[in-house]
């Protein structure tokens, strides 16, 4: 799926990246075997959503589509298949559609909290930060255990300079699961806001070691290099930042201003 980010160039505004579904879990499915499963119970609903999350986790949109289609055919009140369909519309950019069918999984299931994160995020991409704002506390409400909806919610806090009310929620995005990149680097962002550079550089850090690949962390790191006068440093992460995405336009511009340093 695409990572959406909110980068700005500004030398003060580091990169925040939003938490990633694991694209690669359903890559390893054994697609052949659950068709046989669907074929043998061709009236079980169930059979044909977890195939059509293998689908959509393997990139197949539209036989994922399809498969959650034909379970809520056989189960009107199949609110998780009603989910799963909307995250596939989320990744194929149909927004409307996605909202649509999480409202009516929640319809289903008020308590439903996956659903009120995923249209929560849909909201948030959409610059509709008061309603995402309460999906994602609706979810928070009922204790759930995702850490996307404490980074979200973090990231809504964030935008609006609540920095250390941001910090809490990508701590504890954190806490509920460590090996995410995400929050680290949103956490570094408030930080750096907040003027504390040395807990800021070891989240960047921390991010860059949990994903390496990432140009938005690289050009995190590169600012606090950058805050602290190691331009050559500066200027190295810059450059690393730029091979891994010659079109992000902060890590030319880092370059820029560090370029004869390195």
């Amino acid at each position: 799926m695409t990572v959406l980010t909110a980068c700005q160039s500004t030398p003060d505004a580091p990169a925040v990246t939003a938490i990633a579904l694991d694209q690669n879990q359903g890559l390893d499915q054994n697609i052949a075997s659950l068709t046989q499963a669907v074929s043998a119970n061709p009236s079980d609903p169930e059979a044909l959503n977890v195939r059509g999350t293998a689908y959509g986790r393997a990139g197949k949109y539209d036989a994922a589509i399809q498969d959650f289609t034909t379970a809520l055919q056989l189960d009107p009140n199949f609110y998780q298949a009603y989910a799963n369909r909307a995250l596939v519309y989320r990744q194929t950019n149909q927004p409307a559609k996605a909202v649509q069918d999480y409202s009516t999984a929640l319809q289903i299931n008020p308590n439903y909290d996956s659903a009120y994160i995923g249209r929560g995020n849909v909201y948030r991409v959409a610059g509709r930060n008061r309603e995402a704002l309460i999906d994602f506390q609706r979810a928070i409400d009922l204790n759930t255990t995702d850490p996307r909806a404490y980074h979200n919610r973090g990231l809504l806090y964030q935008i609006d300079g609540q920095h250390k009310q941001a910090i809490e929620d990508f701590s504890t995005a954190i806490s509920l699961q460590a090996t995410a990149p995400e929050p680290y680097s949103g956490r570094g962002v408030s930080y750096l806001a907040l003027g504390d550079e040395e807990n800021a550089f070891a989240d960047f850090n921390a991010a860059l070691k949990l994903d390496e690949s990432k140009a938005e962390y690289w050009v995190n790191q590169a600012l606090v290099y950058e805050r602290k006068g190691d331009r050559g440093r500066a200027f190295k992460s810059y450059a690393r930042a730029a091979q891994l995405d010659p079109k992000y336009r902060p890590a030319k511009d880092g370059m820029a201003r560090t370029s004869g340093s390195a």
